[in-house]
């Protein structure tokens, strides 16, 4: 099949932060035909050129329903994932990797020519001692310590396999920094800060100060920016993994610039013990184990979805901060249940 030719595209987790930017995207791509949106609940969106149906990759039995879905398919883009809950790994194992692994299953099944895979900066393993940027070719052994790492890791091995024993379907794994947009902030507050956590209070006249700690050191993308390298992925013949940033690498002295706050040095350890308790007390999404793999995530080198996606970031990483930010303050959203905009709750 010609790549440039692409009849349709199947998108699971179309409702997420990465999901809604890229079947937005595709549905005003004159070189593809039509879109698929898979997610767990309908949405609310009217999309011309976007069909949607329901499907629950976290549940054996829908294997038929799902290989409907993909029959006529040109080009699978998975993206569905579920960032919690938190205190119960177990469950978040069955859509992320179970489910992850019936998509495969079915493209295969189905002989789908693509599939473009969403891991992430979150599949490496720690980075260089020096802090040098990272090419694809960086261990991809993930921080043990956290579910989401271990997760993204381990599907890194079972597309290995995929693309040994299927030779014919061409495979990209996508490898993103953070990824922020205005649209996604009441979502992520929910993911990261938990639901009853103000978004009002997110503003630099009440942040004088910003804790500044070892391994503070992380960057971001704009989702529409990761959208648009997975719509070129689907239209050039390549394969592989690319990794996808935005400059600048964020740090203690940027964040400080951006929330006009004194970063003020404390250990880690302090850090770590505040969410720990947090977390365990229900106060906080996000666990101990996730900030530890934040301490330990490398920087990545974007050279070659520059070179070979003719890719480039359009807003820098403070640009895309500060949007995210001015949406989490606003209780800003979009209409689906991932991502319902609420400033609490």
């Amino acid at each position: 099949m010609n790549p440039s030719d692409i009849s349709r595209v199947v998108v699971t987790g179309a409702t997420g932060n990465v999901g809604t930017s890229l079947v937005r995207l595709l549905a005003r791509e004159p070189r593809v035909g039509s879109v698929l949106g898979l997610a767990r609940r309908r949405p609310g969106l009217d999309l011309p050129g976007v069909e949607w149906a329901e499907v629950d990759l976290s549940r054996e039995g829908d294997e038929p329903l799902l290989a409907r879905h993909l029959a006529d398919a040109d080009a699978v883009v998975h993206l569905a994932w579920r960032f919690g809950p938190t205190h119960e790994p177990v469950e978040t194992w069955r859509t992320n990797v179970l489910g992850a692994v019936r998509v495969f299953d079915a493209v295969a099944a189905a002989r789908v020519p693509v599939l473009v895979h969403a891991s992430s900066v979150g599949a490496y393993s720690p980075g260089p001692a020096d802090g040098a940027p990272v090419s694809e070719s960086w261990p991809t052994h993930g921080w043990p310590g956290a579910a989401y790492t271990r997760e993204k890791a381990y599907l890194e091995r079972v597309l290995d396999t995929f693309e040994r024993d299927h030779p014919l379907i061409r495979v990209v794994r996508m490898r993103p920094a953070f990824l922020f947009k205005e649209e996604s902030a009441s979502g992520q507050r929910r993911i990261f800060a938990g639901r009853f956590f103000p978004g009002q209070l997110l503003r630099p006249d009440l942040l004088p100060v910003l804790p500044e700690f070892d391994g503070l050191r992380f960057q971001v993308l704009h989702t529409d920016d990761a959208a648009d390298a997975y719509r070129r992925s689907l239209l050039r013949d390549v394969r592989g993994a690319f990794n996808l940033a935005a400059d600048p690498v964020l740090d203690g002295a940027v964040l400080g610039e951006l929330f006009d706050a004194r970063p003020v040095r404390v250990p880690a350890g302090a850090v770590r013990g505040a969410l720990a308790a947090a977390w365990r007390l229900r106060l906080a999404s996000a666990s101990p184990d996730l900030f530890d793999a934040l301490r330990h995530m490398p920087l990545l080198a974007t050279d070659r979805a520059r070179e070979e996606l003719g890719w480039e970031p359009s807003r820098g990483s403070v640009a895309v901060l500060e949007e995210f930010l001015r949406g989490v303050r606003a209780g800003a959203g979009d209409d689906t249940g991932p991502l319902a905009g609420h400033r609490i709750g």
